[in-house]
């Protein structure tokens, strides 16, 4: 039997974090407009990886020639990080597409009292390529897993002037801690 898209995509999150996901599905704000399927995946922490991380499964519309699919972290749970996937995959599917390098303005703090209101869409240092790429039964090309890192709107603003590199250059010369929502910007 073959498996959906969405169970390799699972399992592929599964081999790479060593947990199963737990299916989180937002049921406020037009997410008539997504597929039905779509969902965030929630992976708790574990002895080794002491973050909860949440990742998309169906974000890429089907037979889509660029599938996208997102995780970021955070330093606890949070239901509201669940919605903030569903806006960010309501804003690929219907207003712009995305990908490597793009940022997206949150509306709202990443974490309660974060300065953290956007996210920008890196390579996923943490996991490296064999998280990035994943080959899927029957697609037109593989779906790429891209890392949404909170972000500061100063730091969006020198992205956009400077480029990515120059801003993953400041985050390794301040040793930025990605899992703080109350860390101060790096520009």
């Amino acid at each position: 039997m073959t498996m959906t898209y969405r169970q390799q995509l699972q399992q592929h999150y599964a081999q790479q974090w060593f947990v199963s996901g737990e299916a989180c599905v937002w049921s406020l704000g037009p997410t008539e407009a997504l597929d039905p399927r779509f969902q965030v995946l929630k992976f708790a922490s574990r002895p080794g990886r002491a973050m909860v991380t949440y990742a998309t499964c169906g974000m890429a519309p089907e037979n889509d020639e660029a599938p996208l699919e997102l995780h970021l972290f955070a330093p606890y749970e949070d239901e509201l990080l669940v919605e903030l996937l569903y806006a960010v995959a309501y804003y690929h599917q219907t207003t712009r597409p995305l990908g490597l390098g793009h940022t997206v303005n949150f509306g709202r703090p990443w974490l309660a009292n974060s300065h953290c209101t956007h996210g920008l869409l890196s390579l996923p240092y943490l996991d490296g390529p064999q998280l990035e790429w994943l080959s899927v039964a029957d697609a037109q090309a593989p779906v790429r897993c891209l890392w949404l890192v909170p972000i500061t709107l100063a730091e969006k603003d020198f992205a956009r002037e400077f480029g990515v590199d120059a801003l993953e250059q400041k985050w390794e010369e301040a040793e930025f801690n990605y899992l703080d929502p109350l860390r101060a910007s790096v520009v």
